[in-house]
């Protein structure tokens, strides 16, 4: 059913509990997993050097995130294959998913007020509007 899946993981209980459920479907389908972590840019770089630096910076700062994800999969005998990015994430994820055919998208339900998501509205919704395959939100 779906070959290619991938969960996002910005290190929350919400992406967690995501990486669980998709580490389990990857192996009961057979599917190949990959994981995008997007570290959000927070201004204008002005030079290709500070672009690197930030990467860097997005490395580090997912390392544990990473380590644990590999560590999850591997015990449930799943192959994970993770990309780090910058920019903004929703925006990432959704280039991501088009460019590298990616045919589910399994995301953690981060809850914030009624309020926040009306006047600014959630990173999920925005990703279950944009990106151009199934998305399987997990609470």
């Amino acid at each position: 059913m779906y070959k290619k899946i991938l969960v996002a993981n910005d290190g929350s209980e919400g992406a967690a509990k995501a990486l669980a459920a998709a580490i389990d479907l990857a192996k009961r389908l057979k599917s190949t997993l990959h994981m995008i972590s997007v570290e959000e840019l927070p201004n204008f770089p002005t030079s290709i050097d500070e672009v690197v630096e930030e990467k860097i910076e997005a490395n580090h700062k997912f390392y544990k995130v990473v380590e644990r994800a590999r560590v999850q999969a591997k015990t449930q005998h799943v192959q994970l294959e993770v990309h780090l990015l910058a920019g903004h994430p929703v925006l990432t994820i959704a280039d991501f998913i088009e460019r590298e055919g990616c045919d589910l998208l399994v995301i953690g339900y981060m809850g914030h007020s009624a309020l926040y998501n009306r006047l600014i509205g959630s990173t999920t919704m925005r990703l279950i509007e944009l990106v151009p395959c199934p998305v399987l939100v997990i609470k």
